[in-house]
């Protein structure tokens, strides 16, 4: 996953909203959006190469999502980061208990960016800063940085979502979703993946040959436990797959 806007609204008839894309290698296998016939009550993606998932949600509200950190500098961990994803849907450990058992053994995967809620609280975790946080009412963007880091994609995605919260419309969460348009050179990061590679992840929906956004997904909350999510899946130059539904109780 490598964009995540979400409105967290504690009180608010809808408190969570996320829209969010998740890039990556069309190659890699992956199952869309299903509800997990070994795991009861979770639905999700699935990576099919090492069994976790990018975003989902689970029993008892639970709802968790994760972003890569770009850095190729970084050391690659031995686990896979959806296993991160996974473990909170599956489990049963309260959010910020969660994020400090994972907030203990972060060295064990590559960077990472976590995020995990019950329903009430909605939590945060950048795997090179020990302390999990619990975050206060607002709209926020995590991309392959830390949580609100002003990437040009990052700041167009969350003002788009401030301007269709009120209608909280998918079909406008998924629009959102589906911009392709580059940014500017001189708006670009350096993260040290070089100008092309800059340009190509700089677009909301990247679509290329080998790499793009292949899923994305908008879940809607309401103060009532309800929840609605809409998966969109992709292929190479951003060719459409497929499209699920799911509304729970």
């Amino acid at each position: 996953m490598c964009l995540i806007v979400f409105a967290w609204r504690p009180g608010h008839a809808l408190p969570l909203i996320v829209a969010a894309n998740r890039d990556e290698f069309y190659a890699r296998p992956t199952q869309a959006l299903a509800t997990w016939e070994d795991a009861p009550g979770v639905h999700a993606g699935r990576d099919l190469e090492a069994g976790g998932s990018w975003l989902g949600i689970g029993p008892g509200g639970r709802f968790a999502a994760l972003t890569n950190i770009r850095d190729p500098r970084q050391p690659l961990g031995p686990r896979s980061r959806g296993e991160l994803v996974a473990a909170f849907l599956q489990g049963e450990l309260g959010v910020e208990a969660y994020l400090d058992q994972v907030a203990s053994r972060s060295a064990q995967y590559s960077g990472f960016n976590l995020l995990v809620g019950d329903g009430e609280r909605l939590g945060y975790l950048h795997a090179r800063d020990p302390a999990p946080r619990l975050l206060s009412p607002g709209i926020y963007g995590l991309s392959n940085a830390g949580l609100n880091t002003p990437w040009p994609k990052l700041l167009k995605a969350r003002s788009a979502l401030g301007e269709v919260l009120e209608s909280a419309d998918p079909q406008q969460l998924l629009a959102l979703l589906a911009d392709a348009a580059p940014a500017q050179d001189a708006e670009l990061p350096e993260t040290g993946v070089g100008l092309a590679t800059e340009r190509l992840l700089s677009s909301v929906f990247i679509a290329s040959q080998n790499y793009g956004t292949r899923a994305s997904t908008v879940l809607i909350v309401d103060d009532q436990g309800r929840r609605r999510m809409i998966e969109r899946s992709f292929g190479p130059f951003g060719g459409h797959l497929g499209e699920v539904e799911l509304n729970l109780v």
